[in-house]
């Protein structure tokens, strides 16, 4: 499996560990809710789970935890750097914006004469 997919179930596993200590659950708990073991849902949550989770059970976790699946599966701009290091910045558009304008905003070389 290659390095951002590896990252992106790291990510995952995370926010199921981070969302399920906000709701003051235990492993053990959150896997009653989901039907899966224990054992099964840490290694989720260290994002080593058979290198694949599927949808199911990712909605089933949701399920568990009272979220919304996409919770689990929606990545911020630093998140997505992380396993996408070539996605663009917000900081990135504005440049790219700004130079677009400037070369609208200024006279062509042949105008000046």
């Amino acid at each position: 499996m290659d390095i951002s997919k590896k990252i992106l179930f790291k990510q995952i596993g995370a926010k199921i560990a981070y969302y399920r200590t906000l709701r003051n659950m235990t492993q053990k708990d959150l896997a009653k809710r989901a039907n899966i073991s224990r054992s099964a849902l840490s290694r989720i949550e260290c994002g080593k789970y058979n290198d694949n989770v599927s949808v199911s059970l990712l909605f089933d976790i949701a399920e568990g935890l009272r979220i919304d699946t996409a919770l689990l599966m929606t990545f911020n701009e630093t998140e997505k750097q992380m396993w996408w290091p070539e996605f663009p910045s917000e900081s990135d558009d504005e440049i790219m914006e700004d130079d677009e304008q400037n070369e609208e905003e200024e006279p062509a070389e042949d105008s000046k004469q």
